[in-house]
């Protein structure tokens, strides 16, 4: 099993626990999204650990050791990502499984399990037509203020949704055409999606251009730009207006 096909096979694995551990009605609201968690860390990280031995591991839910930093090789997931709508019981949440290689996010799956989808790098989408209005993904619950800001420069449409993976796949699936974020995420909330995003040809970065790196010792990551490429230029040039 290539390693996008193993990215694949976990994250949509994890999806249908995720699933069955919601159904069995045991849990609701913050106690669901804590059993959800935990039940699928410990799938994925006993199932990276068995079949990659020798690679390095960031999982969100374990807790993290310098051992990775040493590793060329390190997967980096989140078992659920969104864990408020998993426990609200809506379907824009995400499981990531990503394998970031030399801290470049070369391989990556996000799980949808509430669409029945996984997206994977090795199975990049064609683009759908975009816009004439773009449109932004931003949290539904607290937008990010730089997102707010340029939407209005560029005559944008704020779009409302959950998990970081939710809003990096509706660009590729053709549902936005920017993810832009700001004031705070960590490793695992972006490797996965930016590696799917990247293999679909889309831009991906932190908002003043530079690239994403990943495992670094400081596991956080609080901003990224997830766009169409034709956005790119324009957007980056509004942020850094902002910044002064």
């Amino acid at each position: 099993m290539t390693d996008a096909e193993l990215a694949a096979h976990l994250a949509e694995q994890a999806g249908k626990i995720l699933l069955q551990v919601r159904a069995s009605d045991m849990f609701e609201g913050k106690a669901l999204g804590k059993a959800g968690d935990e039940t699928a860390n410990q799938f994925l990280v006993h199932a990276l650990r068995a079949q990659r031995p020798d690679d390095g591991l960031l999982s969100e839910e374990s807790k993290d050791t310098q051992e990775r930093l040493s590793k060329s090789r390190v997967w980096i997931v989140d078992p659920v990502d969104g864990t408020r709508e998993y426990g609200e019981e809506r379907t824009d949440w995400a499981v990531h499984v990503a394998l970031a290689i030399d801290g470049r996010p070369e391989i990556g799956a996000v799980a949808l399990p509430g669409l029945n989808l996984v997206l994977r790098n090795d199975q990049p989408q064609a683009l759908p037509a975009a816009a004439a209005k773009p449109r932004l993904v931003v949290s539904r619950t607290r937008p990010a203020t730089e997102a707010v800001a340029v939407a209005e420069r560029i005559g944008g449409e704020l779009v409302g949704m959950g998990s970081a993976g939710a809003k990096a796949m509706a660009v590729v699936r053709g549902e936005a055409e920017i993810y832009l974020h700001s004031g705070g995420q960590f490793e695992w909330d972006s490797c996965a999606p930016a590696a799917v995003a990247q293999a679909c040809g889309l831009h991906c970065s932190r908002i003043d251009g530079s690239p994403l790196i990943y495992n670094q010792a400081d596991t956080y990551m609080p901003d990224l730009l997830i766009c169409r490429p034709e956005w790119a230029e324009r957007v980056l040039r509004e942020v850094a207006d902002l910044a002064g």
